[in-house]
């Protein structure tokens, strides 16, 4: 065994230890709920565009993204552009080490405002990037992803736009399919389920109907997917608990 595979043998054996520590995960509770009143995830950026994301997800995509090395990543949302310019920044380290050289970040959003959009193309991450507008849960734009998508070798698919139980499960439906064998499907603020009602009092979404629960209503049909629960573990503070969704068969 290397000094590396030793190293990782530790972490994997401290990871497992960390995730089934009781006290730390109610803590790391505690902590989410108060941080999330306080719109924590708002307040960073990648390369110049807000992200709203936590660190510790970025990071756990980033680990994703250089192990699978995905020729397209489909991501519904697009807000400020943040997640799209950093899937393309790691697609170009990628390719800068001998990964993919054509590869795309494809994202969608209903409604792509136009500072953004521009924002977005001014971009020098921008020449990886394309962008459709209309309903992620559209049969219009499910074929045009589709055929984006026909031929890739590694499809990555991330799905963070609207957050309630059917629209997340439609786009399950429709996209985790296109995540290939290794991949994933990473479906983002499963969190929703395990925060307070009452912090979403304008939201169509709460607890009983978010991405958690087509999560779990998901998988009860798709055994080709299962929960990393080594992700959740090694997070701990993360907005998509039970959302790393990865593709076994």
């Amino acid at each position: 065994m290397t000094p590396y595979e030793l190293f990782k043998q530790e972490c994997h054996e401290e990871i497992a230890l960390q995730g089934g520590d009781a006290s730390l995960v109610d803590a790391t509770r505690t902590w989410i709920t108060t941080a999330n009143a306080r719109k924590y995830s708002y307040h960073y950026e990648w390369m110049g565009r807000p992200i709203i994301q936590y660190p510790q997800d970025v990071m756990a995509m980033q680990e994703i993204i250089w192990r699978v090395q995905p020729d397209l990543i489909i991501e519904t949302g697009i807000a400020h552009g943040g997640s799209l310019i950093f899937s393309a920044a790691m697609l170009e380290l990628n390719a800068a080490c001998g990964g993919p050289a054509d590869a795309k970040v494809l994202g969608l959003d209903i409604d792509i405002r136009a500072h953004n959009r521009q924002a977005i193309e001014a971009h020098p991450m921008s020449r990886r990037i394309s962008m459709i507008e209309g309903s992620s849960t559209a049969p219009e734009v499910i074929e045009q992803v589709r055929r984006f998508a026909s031929g890739r070798k590694s499809v990555l698919v991330c799905l963070d736009s609207n957050h309630t139980h059917a629209h997340v499960l439609a786009e399950l439906e429709a996209y985790a399919p296109l995540a290939t064998v290794g991949s994933y499907c990473v479906v983002f603020d499963t969190i929703v389920e395990d925060l307070p009602k009452e912090m979403y009092p304008d939201r169509p979404w709460g607890p009983g109907d978010n991405p958690k629960t087509a999560v779990h209503e998901y998988l009860k049909s798709h055994p080709e997917f299962e929960i990393d629960h080594a992700v959740d573990h090694k997070l701990m503070i993360s907005v998509a608990p039970e959302g790393y969704l990865k593709r076994i068969r």
